[in-house]
C-alpha cells in the first residue's frame, strides 16, 4: 500500500531544465489531437440520419471524456509504466498519474507531458471506436464499453507498441510510429466487433440511406486532417526534422488518397462526389500513421493510391461479413493501419526514422532488412486477433448487466436514438414536426386563403402534402 501514496510535490530544483521548444510543440500538437474528437462527432453525425444525428456526438465526445478518465486514472501506467516486466501490460507505477514527476522521462519528455498527449490518443481511438453502435446503441453501456475496452484492449496494444519493454518496439523493433496497431486496427476492428455485438439495424429502416448532411461530414473531415498533423508530427517526441517530415508524407497520403478514391467512385456515376473526397483523405490519413515518420515522401504517393482502393472495396466487407458496420470503421481505419504497417516492412528507411537525431534503426526492406515482414505481420495478426476476442467478450458481457443492454428497443430505433436516449434533437424542426398527421389541414372556406399557410401546425396544407412530407425520413 505504500507504494500507491504519492510523494510530495516537486521543488523547484527536482524539475530538470527541459527543452522548452520541445515542450511547446507536443502541448500544440496535443490540442490538435483534442480537436479531432469533435471533428469525429461531426463526422459521424453527418453520416447518420437526422433522427439520430445528435447522439453520434454526444456519443464521440463522451467518449473522449471516458477515455480521459480512465488514461488519469490508470489508463497511462498500464500502457506506459517503466517499471513493468511482463512485456504485455504496465503495472500501477503511475496510477492516478503518481510518480509523474520522476527523474526517468521519456526520451528526455516530462512524464506528464507524454501522458497528456499520450490520452489524447486514446480518447480518439474511443470516439472512433463508436462508430460501431451508430443508429441503434444505448448511450450509458456505450460509456461502461468505452471504459472497459480502453483497459482491456488500447492499453496493451499501447504498451505492445511504445511500453519501455513492450513485446513489439522495445524488444521485437516493431515498426508502428504514431498507432497502426493500438489507434488504427484497436479502432476499426474494435468497431466493427462492437457493432457485431450490438447488432443489425432494421431492414425497413435502411430503405434509401444516405448521409443527412455531406457538409457536416466535410467539416468534421477537415478537422480530423488538421488534428492529424499534430497526431503524426508530435509522435516524432519532439519539433524536430522527422516531425516536418511526418507532416508532409500525411499531407502526401491524404492527397492522393483523394485523388484515389475520388475516381473510383466517378466511374460509376460520372459525378464526383464530396464523401468520396472524404473518404479518401481518411483512409490516408490513417494509412500514414504507422509510418509517416518511417516511410519517404515517394512512398507516400504509392501508399495514398494502395489505401483508397483497398479500402473503397472493403467497405463491401460489411454486406459479405452480414455486419452492419455503419461507420466503415473496419474499411477506413482497420484495414488503412494494417495496410500501413506492412508498408514499414517495405518501405521503412533507416535515414527517415533516424531524421529525429537519436533513434537507430534498420528500417525495412528498403535499406536491406528483410526480416522486418514476418515482424511487422505477426504483430498486425496480434493486434486484430486481440482487439476482435477481447472486444467481442467485453460487449457480451456488459450486454448480460441488468439495465446494461447495449442496443434500444425496436420502437426507439424506429423512432430515433436522439428521441429515445437524448431528448434534445440536432435541429429542432425534427422534434416540432414529427407526427405531420396529427394535424388537421386547416379548414378552407371557399375563396378564401388558408390562416398560417407554410409554417406550423396551422400551415400544414392538403392531406396529399401531409402524405408527401410523412414520407421524408426524420
Amino acid at each position: 500500500m505504500s507504494n500507491l501514496i504519492p510523494r510530495s510535490p516537486p521543488t523547484p530544483s527536482d524539475i530538470p531544465n527541459y527543452d522548452t521548444g520541445d515542450i511547446s510543440y507536443i502541448l500544440m500538437s496535443t490540442l490538435c489531437v483534442f480537436l479531432m474528437i469533435p471533428g469525429l462527432g461531426f463526422l459521424y453525425s453527418g453520416l447518420a440520419r437526422r433522427k439520430s444525428a445528435l447522439s453520434m456526438i454526444w456519443l464521440c465526445l463522451m467518449a473522449g471524456c471516458v477515455a480521459m478518465f480512465q488514461w488519469y486514472f490508470w489508463g497511462y501506467s498500464l500502457a506506459f509504466s517503466p517499471t513493468a516486466t511482463n512485456r504485455f501490460i504496465g503495472n500501477l507505477h503511475h496510477f492516478a498519474l503518481r510518480n509523474a514527476f520522476d527523474p526517468k522521462d521519456y526520451d528526455g519528455l516530462p512524464t506528464l507531458l507524454i501522458a497528456t498527449y499520450q490520452g489524447m490518443f486514446c480518447a480518439v481511438t474511443c470516439a472512433i471506436l463508436m462508430g460501431g453502435t451508430a443508429e441503434r446503441g444505448r448511450l450509458f453501456p456505450a460509456l461502461l464499453f468505452v471504459f472497459c475496452w480502453a483497459t482491456l484492449v488500447y492499453c496493451p496494444l499501447a504498451y505492445w507498441a511504445w511500453g519501455p519493454d513492450g513485446w513489439a518496439g522495445a524488444n521485437w523493433s516493431v515498426l508502428d510510429y504514431a498507432g497502426g496497431g493500438p489507434v488504427e486496427i484497436g479502432s476499426g476492428v474494435g468497431g466493427m466487433a462492437f457493432a457485431l455485438c450490438v447488432g443489425r439495424r432494421k431492414e425497413k429502416l435502411l430503405l434509401n440511406f444516405r448521409p443527412h448532411n455531406v457538409s457536416m461530414v466535410t467539416l468534421g473531415t477537415a478537422l480530423l486532417w488538421f488534428g492529424w498533423l499534430g497526431f503524426n508530427g508530435g509522435s516524432a517526441g519532439g519539433a524536430d526534422l522527422r516531425a516536418v517530415y511526418a507532416v508532409w508524407n500525411s499531407n502526401i497520403t491524404a492527397v492522393f488518397g483523394a485523388f484515389a478514391w475520388c475516381l473510383l467512385d466517378w466511374r460509376l456515376e460520372r459525378k464526383w462526389s464530396c464523401v468520396a473526397v472524404c473518404s479518401g483523405i481518411i483512409s490516408g490519413l490513417v494509412a500514414a500513421t504507422p509510418c509517416s515518420g518511417v516511410i519517404p515522401l515517394w512512398g507516400s504517393m504509392v501508399l495514398g493510391i494502395v489505401s483508397a482502393v483497398v479500402c473503397n472495396y472493403s467497405t463491401q466487407l460489411k454486406y459479405i461479413l452480414r455486419i452492419d458496420d455503419s461507420m466503415d470503421t473496419l474499411a477506413e481505419h482497420g484495414i488503412a493501419g494494417i495496410i500501413g504497417l506492412i508498408f514499414n516492412a517495405f518501405f521503412g528507411a533507416s535515414w527517415v526514422i533516424g531524421l529525429d537525431g537519436h533513434t537507430v534503426s534498420e528500417g525495412g526492406w528498403l535499406t536491406n532488412n528483410w526480416k522486418q515482414i514476418y515482424k511487422q505481420i505477426a504483430y498486425t495478426a496480434a493486434c486484430v486477433g486481440w482487439t476482435a476476442v477481447v472486444t467481442v467478450i467485453i460487449a457480451f458481457v456488459i450486454d448480460q448487466i441488468p439495465g446494461c443492454a447495449l442496443r434500444v428497443s425496436e420502437d426507439g430505433e424506429a423512432r430515433g436514438v436522439d428521441e429515445d436516449q437524448i431528448g434534445e434533437f440536432a435541429y429542432d424542426y425534427v422534434e416540432v414536426r414529427r407526427d405531420y398527421l396529427s394535424w388537421a389541414p386547416p379548414v378552407v372556406h371557399e375563396g378564401s386563403r388558408p390562416s398560417g399557410s407554410g409554417s406550423g401546425p396551422s400551415g400544414a396544407g392538403s392531406i396529399e402534402e401531409a402524405e408527401k412530407i410523412r414520407s421524408v425520413d426524420v
